[in-house]
């Protein structure tokens, strides 16, 4: 065991001794995180379409049509009481707005007469951000010319005196909002902190702080490099010190750095970006733990494996890129499709952000990280086992 904590201490003096490499990987990740989570909606506020909005018409029945589209989740109404239809236009041409909706005059005196007034939409109708616009636009207009037919035919029915038009039409739109039957969707208090507060800081901060963990295996791969062409590892083989402990030894090293930078991008994930990693503070540790382990395995075959510093770079930066991108580090895994996603779980880095998304976006606890988990640790067997063929084959030679 002595021998183990002798290569340990001396890998770690090794790896921190260039303090400019290790404040490298301790702040890249932090401005990457900070430049991805904001570019992909970390601060933003409103993700609705802008729709340019213009009404020549001031009767009652248009501003009930307005309030339904003012509301609406899906486009955001852009007024503008002094703007024309020319102007509206040009923004739309400009890509300013996704669409622009002008009320005709007289539409709202039609719609209650039961005649046909057309709305005018200004859009490019070949986007896909159109199809959703149509949608919405029929949904309100069609609510509102249902509760104009409805209110007309309990006026004929019933008579003025006792049920006026205006009451039975606002009582007929306002059952739109409240349906006797309704689907209602709840969402738990952790996954609306995520989404509301950090939206793409939850997906970006894990993705980036697992990449540069897979980076700096570059530097503990080069110490072992290092060993190797001055002869100290050949050296420590023809002492008492079995392979065994050199194996662990380097992995512990190479363990403790990487878990170190967890801890540390955990910390301030949790108390500057507002990440809410210590909601389940053992779930949070075990998947950063078992991801350590896997990430150190994998440092220490690619140590082994490299001839040359080289080498020691390139057999770092490949698995950084390939395991990174097809791990969902870069974009999240959901938005692609069954067989990419497949695909991607073959990278160790996919059940590492698995486990971390489990925490910080799908609100879940301790058991949903314990797959993750397994997975990763079962990764870093491999890995180690690998490496410690690898050093033996090439002892034998």
């Amino acid at each position: 065991m002595i021998r183990i904590f002798d290569i340990v201490s001396k890998d770690i003096r090794q790896i921190t001794r260039d303090f400019r490499s290790f404040m490298f990987l301790l702040l890249m990740p932090i401005a990457i995180t900070f430049l991805f989570g904001f570019a992909f909606g970390g601060g933003a506020t409103d993700s609705r379409l802008p729709v340019g909005y213009l009404s020549q018409d001031d009767y009652w029945v248009t501003d009930k049509l307005h309030d339904l589209l003012a509301d609406s989740e899906v486009i955001r109404l852009e007024e503008n009481p002094f703007a024309s239809p020319s102007d509206l236009e040009r923004l739309v041409a400009n890509g300013d707005l996704a669409a622009a909706l002008i009320i005709p005059r007289g539409y709202g005196r039609d719609l209650v007469r039961d005649k046909s007034n057309r709305l005018i939409v200004i859009a490019d109708t070949s986007t896909t951000a159109w199809t959703t616009i149509e949608a919405e636009l029929l949904a309100s207009v069609s609510r509102v010319d249902g509760a104009a037919r409805t209110a007309s035919l309990m006026e004929e029915l019933i008579g003025n005196t006792r049920t006026p038009f205006r009451y039975a039409f606002n009582e007929t739109l306002d059952a739109w909002s409240d349906p006797p039957i309704a689907v209602v969707e709840t969402t738990s208090s952790a996954i609306q902190t995520a989404s509301d507060k950090t939206k793409g800081l939850a997906h970006t901060a894990p993705g980036m702080m697992l990449q540069f963990a897979i980076a700096s295996l570059l530097t503990a791969a080069q110490i072992i490099v290092t060993e190797r062409k001055s002869r100290t590892l050949q050296r420590l083989l023809t002492t008492s010190t079995r392979r065994v402990h050199i194996l662990v030894g380097h992995f512990l090293a190479i363990f403790t750095l990487i878990f170190t930078q967890f801890t540390l991008l955990i910390i301030f994930g949790q108390f500057i970006l507002k990440l809410n990693y210590l909601r389940v503070p053992s779930a949070t540790f075990l998947v950063a733990f078992c991801a350590a382990l896997c990430i150190s395995a994998l440092g220490l075959l690619i140590g082994v494996l490299a001839r040359t510093e080289e080498q020691a770079i390139a057999f770092s930066l490949i698995p950084m890129f390939v395991f990174s991108g097809l791990g969902g580090a870069w974009v999240p895994l959901e938005l692609t499709n069954a067989t990419f996603q497949t695909i991607g779980h073959l990278s160790p880095v996919a059940w590492a952000m698995d486990g971390f998304q489990n925490i910080l976006i799908r609100g879940l606890g301790l058991e949903s990280v314990l797959l993750p988990s397994a997975a990763l640790a079962a990764y870093a067997l491999i890995f180690f086992t690998l490496a410690a063929w690898r050093l033996s084959a090439a002892e034998e030679k």
